[in-house]
């Protein structure tokens, strides 16, 4: 008898759905955490493709920074004759540039053409879209991890010790990641909204690696033009990876001006982002 009141008293109750106007807003930063199992899947999705149905495989990791390497090592050290400050060879300088250019340059590229690449979940389902571009930068962490084994190959080969600056190696990785993923916000709203956006990308990474030291030392730059070239917020990436690994001489107050424009693009990139999030389903 009790059991049957129970259920009539369950049919007559009256539910209501109430929908709080900006509660996705308000939430916007703790569904991220929510959905933290999608930004694994995307991650791990990203790199699977990556590397599916590829000749040579997680082996373009290693040719590209190689041959990379192996360029400037001869056109800036040989032919154009120019020294590494520290006493590191020449060749190690250059590849210990191209580890942090190498993961700001695939993230970059990664992340701008990932709402695009994502249109159908996009369209579909609501979750925070700032995931997409965050997992396509994780993504390339894996190049990275791939690439700084070489250069653990090269020191052998080379028998160098590195800097015991390297403990502060980690503190570089984050800045990098930080730089790569707040340009990479700001690139992926505005490639959404203007679609041949995408084209100029390639021309700005591929204009970026001869305004970066990382063919050569920033302790070639005039004194004149430092604070301008400081600008470029890897050049204080660049010249830090090369204090922890190989112990260069880093000026710190053309690394604070590179921190303060690495802060300034990640603030930008995340308010502009959020700004354009609204739209990105109509216009993808």
């Amino acid at each position: 008898m009790s059991n049957l009141s129970s259920h009539e008293n369950i049919e007559t109750q009256n539910w209501d759905l109430v929908l709080k106007p900006g509660r996705a807003e308000k939430n916007y930063w703790k569904d991220i955490w929510r959905y933290r199992e999608l930004f694994y899947i995307l991650s791990w999705r990203d790199i699977k493709v990556r590397y599916k149905q590829t000749v040579l495989g997680a082996a373009w990791s290693i040719i590209r920074p190689l041959l990379t390497t192996v360029i400037f090592t001869v056109v800036f050290s040989k032919i154009a004759k120019l020294n590494n400050p520290g006493n590191a060879p020449y060749a190690l300088m250059v590849f210990a540039g191209m580890l942090p250019w190498q993961f700001f340059s695939n993230a970059l590229s990664e992340s701008s053409n990932s709402l695009i690449g994502n249109s159908n979940l996009i369209t579909k389902v609501y979750f925070p879209r700032m995931i997409i571009p965050a997992s396509s930068v994780i993504t390339s962490l894996v190049d990275f991890a791939i690439s700084f084994l070489i250069l653990i190959a090269m020191m052998f080969w080379y028998h160098y010790v590195p800097s015991w600056h390297i403990v502060f190696l980690p503190i570089f990785i984050l800045i990098a990641f930080f730089c790569a993923f707040g340009v990479g916000l700001y690139l992926t709203a505005v490639n959404v909204k203007y679609r041949d956006f995408r084209y100029i990308i390639p021309f700005i990474i591929q204009f970026g690696l001869y305004i970066t030291p990382v063919g050569f030392s920033s302790s070639i730059i005039s004194e004149k033009w430092k604070l301008l070239y400081s600008i470029n917020p890897m050049v204080g990436v660049i010249d830090g990876f090369r204090w922890c690994i190989l112990g260069d001489p880093m000026k710190f107050s053309s690394f604070l001006i590179s921190m303060a424009i690495t802060l300034l693009f990640l603030l930008l990139g995340i308010f502009y982002f959020r700004r354009m999030e609204k739209t990105f389903a109509d216009n993808i």
